[in-house]
């Protein structure tokens, strides 16, 4: 009998609650079609924006992926904005809704600091831009080129291959070295003190000259360093791009070396004067 019982008032209670669904559409069926209309013209309105964002980026030289990424959020907070608009037409009281995803934002806030505070530092740094994708950067004793600015963290390059990722909050009010998109290399040789000084500056410059690697503005530095015990130390500081860094220092300390050999220009080692005191005749 309870069984039958059970059976019997399921079986009532489920064309109830479709003639109640039935019943809300047919009383609501004007504001769910508002809605629907409402969600469509906002998403295409989402879409317009964000094109016409990212031409206004590109036009203020902001990085590719920087822009997407600003493009992706306003279109994000606009379906997001769009939709509650679409929820208050289909009768869902909005208050509540907005109150309560304010109480689950500030529970949020509080458990992920750390995540938001990187999230507003890279803000920042895209608005801001103290840096760009490809530049050369060092900052709390960490360096390399730029590959990745993303909202919680920024990616380097180190000359090994190596990557180094560093959390975006780490970067905003530090003190930052931005090297750009050139950087100077800091190259010395010692040459005997009999040597012509004009001839073998003469022979580094043409050298440089010939390197495809040195940029020709800004103009390389050379001179005299320091004057040590046993030779004179010369200063080679030509400007490269940041990838030839490394290939440039290397190609230039072979040329040196060769065409001083050519030009018999010696390189002196360090040498020590030893004198021997009391020896027996």
């Amino acid at each position: 009998m309870n069984i039958g019982a059970a059976n019997q008032s399921a079986g009532l209670k489920s064309p109830e609650v479709a003639d109640k669904i039935v019943l809300y559409f047919v009383e609501h069926g004007v504001q769910i079609l508002t809605a629907i209309v409402i969600m469509g013209v906002g998403l295409l309105i989402a879409r317009w924006v964000g094109r016409v964002m990212h031409r206004w980026l590109r036009a203020r030289a902001f990085d590719e992926p920087v822009s997407v990424l600003v493009v992706r959020i306003t279109k994000l907070l606009l379906i997001v904005f769009v939709g509650i608009m679409a929820l208050g037409q289909m009768g869902v009281q909005i208050t509540p809704l907005i109150a309560g995803i304010g109480v689950a934002g500030v529970g949020a806030s509080l458990a992920m600091q750390g995540v938001l505070g990187n999230l507003v530092a890279g803000l920042t740094i895209i608005f801001t831009k103290p840096f760009k994708i490809g530049e050369y950067i060092e900052l709390l004793g960490v360096y390399g080129q730029v590959t990745e600015i993303e909202l919680f963290s920024t990616t380097l390059l180190h000359t090994d291959n190596s990557h180094v990722v560093v959390p975006n909050r780490k970067i905003v009010g530090e003190i930052l070295h931005n090297y750009g998109t050139v950087r100077q290399l800091d190259l010395s040789v010692g040459i005997a003190y009999g040597t012509d000084l004009t001839a073998a500056l003469s022979t580094v410059a043409s050298l440089l000259r010939q390197n495809g690697r040195v940029l020709k503005e800004p103009a390389p530095v050379i001179g005299v360093a320091a004057l040590g015990e046993s030779f004179i130390t010369l200063s080679i500081k030509p400007w490269v791009n940041v990838d030839d860094f490394v290939l440039a220092q290397a190609e230039i300390y072979q040329a040196v070396v060769e065409r001083f050999r050519d030009e018999h220009i010696e390189i002196p080692g360090p040498r020590q004067t030893v004198r021997l005191i009391n020896q027996p005749s």
